[in-house]
């Protein structure tokens, strides 16, 4: 008796063919696509069209953002220029990763509202901007506004939107109003 275990049998085991058995084909055909991306790539590089190669962030926004991309989280502010926020939780309820913290501070000066959020925190490391938060808050304090979020960065720890960063947004138009705002009309005067 040899120190090896016997190679146990399978009733459907697969056989492998001579095309499989010579994977040397199978490269050649990783090569050729990983190739065909290359050179492709840097034709469009050699006849100057924009877009062959690299974006150079962040002075250039990437043209393949997707019509759907929400962009980044805004929170809503009252005419005093409090945040909009009432600290229910209902956001961080709703949300699926997790991610937003929130903590609740009293207001006894504020009669209209006497809760309100003393720290908000999205952690965007684990955000996946599926909307929930937004959807979720009945004061309509949280939104998402088209706007590429600045988030690439080296350390997690620079990566929470803190409620400072979420309340740089000023709105033109009144909160409450339908969001995104419709354009104003312009009236020209032309001068005879």
């Amino acid at each position: 008796m040899s120190g090896r275990p016997a190679k146990k049998q399978y009733w459907n085991e697969p056989e492998l063919g001579l095309w499989e058995r010579l994977y040397i084909f199978e490269i050649v055909r990783g090569l050729s696509i990983t190739g065909g991306v290359f050179f492709r790539n840097m034709w469009k590089w050699v006849t100057g069209r924009k877009g062959a190669l690299t974006a150079y962030y962040p002075e250039e926004v990437r043209a393949d953002y997707s019509p759907n991309n929400r962009g980044r989280h805004v929170l809503t502010q009252r005419p005093d220029g409090k945040v909009q926020c009432v600290a229910c939780n209902m956001c961080a309820t709703a949300c699926p990763a997790y991610c937003i913290e929130i903590e609740a501070a009293i207001d006894p000066t504020d009669g209209a509202h006497p809760k309100s959020p003393a720290r908000f925190e999205i952690d965007y490391s684990r955000c996946i901007f599926c909307g929930f938060c937004v959807e979720a808050c009945p004061e309509d304090a949280i939104r998402m506004v088209k706007d590429t979020p600045d988030l690439p960065g080296f350390d997690r720890d620079v990566m929470w939107g803190r409620k400072d960063l979420l309340m740089l947004w000023h709105p033109l138009a009144d909160p409450r109003k339908r969001y995104p705002p419709a354009p104003e009309p312009t009236t020209e005067v032309r001068e005879p």
